[in-house]
């Protein structure tokens, strides 16, 4: 059985529902056909335009830290920093935790690189220091740029206040970015033993965020400070901070505390392969070691444990009789300071705010400080050249 539709009956109804969708009775057939036909005007004009190519690159921002490529303060800033979609994020991290490294640098050893995954981040794990991260990123063998617009180290676990800077992994990475002239910031979340929690670098995050993006906005306006980096302090309670405030670098110095540590918990060096040692050491080890194995097959054996023994102890030095050896540990600790003055920043930090650090790199010497080394000096050499 034909359940076709006459042809008249089909065009009016087409036209009634073109009347209804158009406000308007004629032309149903011609829009039905033009926004069928891909070739009309209008329906080029619905499409959504091409992006164009011309359009402004998102400044980079690149990422490091002192606690490790998979601590949770850099995850989440990162993450952060991603999802705002204000600027493109780089990471490059060491990949364990390295707070308390200072500036040092790796030479005459080879670091190794891989590539980890952080979603909407290109980002890399460095085997060593952050200054070592921040100097590889810069230097443009790693990325296809070398010069971020912003630099920021962070969120680190533990404060940085005072002298703590001189030991700071964190705030040496912020450091060597200011140094090679790009501008920089590092964070910390100040830690406290029992109270502080994982959660907390969530807060923290979300109370310096607004902060990161001024400094993106300013930077390529040309009005960020460029005399200094700031090293941005976070109480350990971050939501309920008392607000922003620039301090000055106090010049309270940690509490280190050393401890005697049992020999049998710290077996010789000796006994095992630094993790640290060059690719070309551990294979010169290596050779060594089968050709003393080969020597030792072909001897008797009888004596063939004896030479493989004496083999594998050639080239140590037997222990000095009498020498005492003793194994020590070093904990940073955070004393209470009741007498500073409020615009310091350890102060400024005890007291809830967070705290805003301007940091400089200055090898200026003042007059007065140069004319007491040259009376020391003076008054020094002077029985020398009687």
């Amino acid at each position: 059985m034909n359940h076709q539709l006459p042809p008249s009956l089909v065009a009016n109804l087409q036209n009634v529902l073109a009347g209804r969708r158009g406000g308007g009775g004629g032309g149903g057939e011609e829009e039905e056909d033009s926004k069928k036909d891909p070739n009309t005007t209008q329906g080029l004009a619905s499409a959504p335009s091409p992006p164009s190519s011309s359009a402004p690159e998102k400044p980079i921002v690149l990422v490091t830290n002192a606690d490790g490529v998979s601590s949770p303060g850099l995850a989440l800033l990162v993450e952060a920093l991603v999802r705002a979609g204000r600027c493109g994020v780089h990471v490059c991290a060491p990949d364990s935790s390295r707070s308390t490294s200072g500036h040092s640098v790796t030479v005459r050893e080879t670091l190794s690189v891989s590539s980890t995954d952080m979603d909407g981040a290109a980002a890399f794990e460095v085997s060593g220091t952050p200054v070592d991260c921040v100097s590889l990123a810069l230097s443009g063998a790693l990325f296809s740029w070398s010069r971020p617009a912003l630099v920021v180290s962070g969120i680190n676990r533990g404060s940085s206040c005072g002298s703590h800077v001189l030991y700071s992994g964190a705030v040496a990475g912020a450091r060597e970015a200011f140094m090679c002239g790009v501008p920089s910031l590092s964070i910390s979340l100040r830690w406290k033993k029992d109270e502080s929690k994982e959660s907390d670098f969530k807060d923290a995050v979300d109370v310096c965020l607004p902060l990161l993006h001024a400094a993106i906005r300013d930077i390529e306006k040309g009005v960020f400070p460029k005399t200094c980096l700031l090293n941005i302090e976070i109480p350990s309670s971050p939501s309920t901070n008392k607000g922003f405030k620039v301090c000055r670098q106090s010049l309270c110095k940690p509490a280190l505390s050393w401890q005697a540590v049992s020999a049998n918990r710290n077996p010789s060096a000796g006994q095992y392969m630094s993790m640290h040692q060059s690719l070309g050491v551990q294979l010169a080890q290596l050779g060594r070691d089968a050709s003393a194995a080969g020597a030792a097959r072909r001897i008797t054996t009888q004596r063939k444990n004896v030479e493989v023994e004496s083999v594998a102890a050639s080239g140590k030095p037997e222990p000095k009789q009498g020498v005492v050896k003793k194994y020590y540990r070093m904990e940073m600790l955070e004393k209470e300071h009741e007498d500073l003055d409020e615009d310091l920043d350890f102060k400024a930090l005890e007291n809830g705010f967070i705290a805003v650090t301007p940091l400089d790199f200055s090898v200026y010497v003042g007059s007065e400080i140069q004319t007491s080394a040259s009376d020391w000096l003076s008054s020094a050499l002077a029985p020398c050249e009687q």
